[in-house]
């Protein structure tokens, strides 16, 4: 007889794990299905094991170039690039674990396997040699399959010398020479990390800047700094192919018209990512299928099949573990019956965590003003900020976007030190629709980074006072 449930969640990932605990504490018999480790990509191979990287890219690069800055003198400055590594896995294995042990204290079976629809209430386990170990029964059943990296004929992956994110944080050895094509979050992030450890990257996007979907000065800003590098970026430039042959790379890119060959010893594929929905049985149920994703009822995470749900990255974009969390807490409650408001996704920060790093929420102002908006725009530079020249953190700027009509904050975007966490104090504001004023009257504490956002305001409003 098939164990049964109120809900069952296929994945693990941040949006499966988080709507399996949210499901139990609200009463209901609930099961985990994920034949990895929880945590999905981002807790496994993405989001925290990158962190790791990345601090210590961050730390090697403030040694090497600018201990003297800080009256500190060092000599034969050197890295273990495997012990780096093995820092990351072993960084992610142990948050890993504790995703299980909160699974176990929150009373959620967990069942490692691969899972299979045989109907829209009963999913059937297998082991990893296709082997059947069960049968699962619940009411609702919750797909959190996550996504992979997308992939294009022009590029075919081996794994090896054409590779993806997953192996780019687990390589044996530093790569002399390193193409990364696609210059969204991930791409910039592998970009400033391999090139701070000595790696030549050059940096290819086929749109007409990196990270396209920021605000352009955003961009423009990163661009200039990775230049600054030594990181060759590339923009508006297609990759037509890819060629392994001896042990190294050739691609061909064509850009502005022009064709151009680059040789590298590796090729990491970041153009994106694509719904996990293959294997699981959904196109015998009738799952409804849009552009590659799950197509879903955003305010309840309801398929067309009834009992069937789906949530995070297999439903399409923003691909963000904390949309993905946001999500299963929010199906599982509409479930229950409560009545949460709907997630407002004009309202979701994102962070891109190389240095200086990149966060933002909302309207760019070039967005604002093609929606007909009046704006007023406040920029405030970290130069100009005392706490940022204590700590050597000068690059950078905070800009925030106003409704010129109203005074609401409808945009924030910083690039700089810590913009990843001074991101939360603009996320609050805009849920709960500041205005510049309040912004401004708001006292910060000094000295710290988050005065520039006050200061930002200011400038939009001409009562800025340290520029």
């Amino acid at each position: 007889m098939p164990e049964k449930y109120d809900i069952a969640v296929l994945g693990g990932g941040p949006g499966g794990y988080v709507a399996a605990i949210r499901a139990s504490q609200l009463g209901f018999k609930t099961a985990v299905i994920d034949y990895q480790n929880l945590g999905g990509i981002c807790l496994n191979w993405g989001c925290i094991p990158t962190k790791s990287l990345l601090k210590n890219a961050e730390i090697y690069d403030t040694i090497k170039n600018h201990s003297s800055d800080f009256g500190i003198k060092t000599k034969d400055l050197e890295f273990d690039f495997a012990r780096i590594i093995k820092r990351s896995r072993d960084i992610a294995d142990r948050i890993s674990k504790n995703v299980e042990i909160l699974i176990k204290k929150n009373k959620v079976d967990r069942y490692k396997a691969y899972g299979k629809f045989s109907s829209s209430k009963q999913i059937k386990l297998f082991d990893d040699k296709n082997n059947s170990t069960g049968i699962i029964e619940a009411e609702n059943i919750i797909i959190a399959t996550g996504a992979r990296t997308k992939t294009i004929d022009a590029i075919l992956v081996d794994k090896k010398i054409i590779i993806t994110s997953t192996e780019a944080m687990n390589l044996s050895k530093l790569p002399a020479e390193m193409i990364i094509v696609g210059a969204g979050a991930i791409g910039v992030e592998f970009a400033y990390f391999y090139s701070v450890l000595g790696t030549k990257v050059t940096l290819i996007e086929m749109m007409e800047r990196i990270l396209p979907i920021e605000d352009e000065e955003i961009s423009a800003a990163l661009e200039k700094s990775f230049k600054k590098r030594g990181i060759s970026v590339l923009t508006n430039a297609m990759v037509k192919k890819a060629v392994i042959n001896n042990d190294k790379v050739k691609i061909t890119v064509d850009q502005n018209g022009k064709s151009e060959e680059l040789t590298a010893d590796l090729v990491l594929n970041s153009i994106g990512v694509t719904g996990n929905i293959e294997g699981f049985g959904l196109e015998e149920l009738g799952v409804e299928i849009y552009k590659g994703h799950i197509k879903v009822d955003k305010s309840t995470y309801s398929t067309n099949v009834e009992g069937i749900y789906a949530i995070g990255d297999v439903i399409g974009p923003p691909w963000l573990a904390h949309v993905a969390s946001a999500e299963g807490i929010h199906c599982v409650e509409k479930i229950k019956g409560l009545n949460p408001p709907d997630i407002n996704y004009e309202n979701i920060p994102g962070c891109t965590f190389c240095q200086p790093q990149v966060a933002s929420i909302g309207l760019t102002e070039k967005k604002a003003k093609e929606k007909g908006i009046d704006v007023k725009v406040g920029k405030f530079p970290f130069m100009a900020s005392g706490k940022a020249f204590a700590i050597g953190e000068r690059e950078g700027f905070v800009k925030l976007i106003f409704d010129a009509q109203y005074g609401e904050l409808i945009g924030a975007h910083i690039i700089g030190s810590e913009a990843a966490e001074m991101i939360a104090e603009l996320s609050l504001a805009k849920s709960l629709e500041a205005t510049g004023h309040s912004i401004i009257k708001t006292i910060h504490a000094h000295p710290t980074l988050s005065e520039s956002v006050m200061e930002a305001a200011a400038a939009a409003y001409g009562e800025v006072i340290h520029i």
